[in-house]
């Protein structure tokens, strides 16, 4: 049918209309693979003369990748950033000098990728990689940041060969794709890696086979605790690093530096791998102490850890699996005393429910459990059958949507309690969108 359409001129002349189209392409939502994608990315042209970052990793991808943007535009460069999945609109996926492009870039760039496609079959996420890359190559631009969406060897976005790649972290999720164990996850992660260019690892405890294939490459590769690192107290933190991995050459210091904007402990591993993959790229964007400050200070993303002031307090999260659930936990614990918390919880069913609510466990008093729709969503009902299977106890409802949910949560909370929406982009984005809406 799409085919169909393109001969007959009638392709979608709104963004929703190619959104729609992409959704009812591929059978298969993923469909991991470089060589149909890269054979698209040569029709389209040559690529821009930038500096390209790419970041993989199981979390913290998205805060990577801002607070790369974020440094980056307080130095002045001009800076394009593709990343996936979007909260609220298709085009915070891609952004250039901190702003979404508009609806007509991207539609022009569809429509250029439809061209250039021939009959080569693309996902939705191939042809939004290869759309995004198309707005990127029209643009004067100084660096291009890149986030892996599932994965990274076989991933759409390692047609692109970065200058410098950073995995955040690996931890089990997707397993369906990527293999049930560490080992052959970090094998997946550590593809976007290349041969004599810098690699950063912010994982302190990588697994071997992510080790073995940089050097297998002879990447360079910097790994947080070995490498580079960081520490701190209430009110500053430093960063350190070696001149070159593995710990070897001068040590660098950088003392005073204020916190991240972004809450949660993690931000300072996160923090700690941009600043170790911008030294290495110094000698082609040279970055200052102020900017780095600046950028830190001014990072902003929707979603993590992000708590919205009022009574009771809100707090979104897109934490969706164990390890992610287990760094909202621990962020959570150094919040101050709230006497309840209540979670409104939606999962998708191939994830890992049980791994998820057992890390949260002890935070939570009250789970209000949400329907997520699409083929891959799980009913409240069928969560909380996960739940209790994972000997979670207590207060327990079901809820039609997250909206429900969050509405049944604040008409129980108390003032001093605390709101918790987390489990997946849907359920935050539902809730998101319901708090500005009432807010503007």
């Amino acid at each position: 049918m799409p085919d169909l359409q393109r001969a007959a001129g009638t392709l979608p002349d709104t963004l929703d209309g190619w959104l729609a189209l992409l959704e009812s392409r591929h059978d298969r939502v993923i469909q991991l693979g470089l060589e149909r994608v890269a054979a698209v990315r040569t029709a389209l042209g040559p690529d821009p003369d930038a500096v390209v970052i790419t970041v993989g990793g199981t979390n913290g991808k998205g805060s990577t990748c801002a607070m790369l943007e974020s440094i980056l535009l307080a130095e002045g460069y001009r800076v394009a950033c593709y990343t996936s999945p979007h909260l609220l609109c298709y085009n915070e996926r891609v952004r250039i000098d901190g702003h979404n492009v508009d609806d007509a870039a991207l539609i022009e760039a569809f429509a250029a990728v439809e061209r250039a496609r021939g009959d080569t079959p693309l996902t939705y996420f191939e042809h939004g990689t290869l759309a995004a890359w198309e707005i990127f190559r029209a643009r004067s631009l100084d660096v291009i940041i890149l986030e892996v969406g599932l994965g990274g060897r076989l991933d759409a976005v390692n047609i692109i060969d970065p200058d410098c790649a950073i995995v955040t972290g690996v931890a089990m999720d997707h397993m369906d794709y990527l293999g049930d164990t560490r080992d052959a996850i970090g094998f997946e992660k550590a593809g976007i890696f290349r041969a004599g260019r810098p690699a950063v690892c912010g994982d302190p405890h990588p697994p071997a086979s992510l080790l073995a294939h940089a050097a297998a490459i002879g990447a360079r590769l910097w790994v947080s605790g070995r490498d580079f690192g960081f520490g701190g107290d209430r009110q500053q933190w430093g960063y350190w690093r070696y001149a070159s991995p593995p710990a070897q050459g001068a040590l660098v210091k950088r003392g005073g530096l204020a916190y991240p904007s972004l809450r949660g402990a993690n931000q300072l591993l996160n923090a700690a791998a941009v600043m170790t993959a911008l030294d290495t790229l110094r000698d082609r964007i040279p970055v200052s102490m102020q900017a780095v400050r600046e950028g830190l200070m001014l990072v902003d993303v929707p979603g993590r850890f992000q708590v919205l002031a009022g009574r009771p307090v809100v707090v979104l999260d897109v934490a969706h699996n164990p390890q992610a659930a287990g760094v909202l936990a621990e962020n959570l614990s150094g919040m101050g005393f709230h006497p309840e918390t209540w979670a409104v919880l939606g999962m998708l069913a191939d994830k890992d429910v049980e791994g998820v609510v057992t890390r949260m466990s002890g935070r939570v008093d009250h789970w209000l459990l949400a329907d997520l729709p699409g083929a891959r969503g799980l009913s409240a009902e069928a969560l909380a059958v996960r739940l209790r299977a994972a000997g979670i106890e207590g207060d327990i409802r079901c809820s039609g949507s997250p909206v429900d949910a969050f509405d049944a949560a604040r008409k129980s909370a108390g003032e001093g309690d605390r709101i918790v929406i987390f489990g997946s982009f849907l359920t935050v984005a539902d809730v998101l969108a319901k708090i500005r809406a009432e807010r503007h």
